[in-house]
This record gives structure tokens, sequence and C-alpha cells, in this order.
């Protein structure tokens, strides 16, 4: 088993999951299937995912702090709680505005 991914079978918090480092995005992997694949991040302070485009659609939701999702140019606050779904193939991008952390899943169409 790959050290950044994620135990089967054992209770977990994904706050507690995966550590911020000084500036950088950290991310872990919580399962990785052929269909998809879920990722835990932690973004320090003004960190950032650039524009890009994926081809199939993406759900991120906040575990902790506030950042910015822009999709197709329109830039969405997001917090602790909050959700979004990025569409497939459109430009989107990720940014913290402070500190935060979010799971990311991503399910590929057949």
């Amino acid at each position: 088993m790959d050290k950044n991914e994620f135990v089967k079978g054992e209770v977990f918090g994904f706050a507690q999951s995966v550590d911020y480092a000084s500036g950088a995005i950290v991310s872990k992997t919580v399962l990785k299937k052929g269909t998809g694949n879920i990722s835990l991040f932690a973004f320090d302070k003004g960190e950032a995912l650039s524009e890009h485009t994926a081809p199939f659609d993406a759900l991120i939701q906040v575990v902790e702090g506030t950042g910015q999702v822009i999709i197709a140019g329109k830039p969405y606050e997001v917090a602790a709680g909050n959700s979004i779904i990025m569409p497939a193939n459109i430009p989107h991008a990720v940014k913290a505005i402070e500190r935060f952390k979010m799971v990311l899943t991503m399910i590929k169409s057949s």
C-alpha cells in the first residue's frame, strides 16, 4: 500500500488526516479506483492550484478554513461545511484565502 493512501477499515477524521506545510499544498489519497478517486488537500494561505480542466466532474467539500474556487472565470468563496461541483471540461482553479482543507472527489464517465 502507498504510504500516502488511507488505511482501509480504520476510523478517521479528514481534518486530522493531513497537516499543513508552510508555503505548500499537501495532498493525501483517500481512495483511488479506475472509476475515480478521492483526495484530501491542505492548502497554506495564498497557495493555489492554477487554472486547468478535467474530463470529469469534481466535487469539493471544504473541511476547514476558507478558499476560493474559480469556475469559468467566476469566483466562489467556500468555507468549512460548503461544497461545490466543478463541471467536466470547464476551466477551474482553487486558491486558499486562508489555510484550508478540502476533500476532492472525482468521478470518471464510462
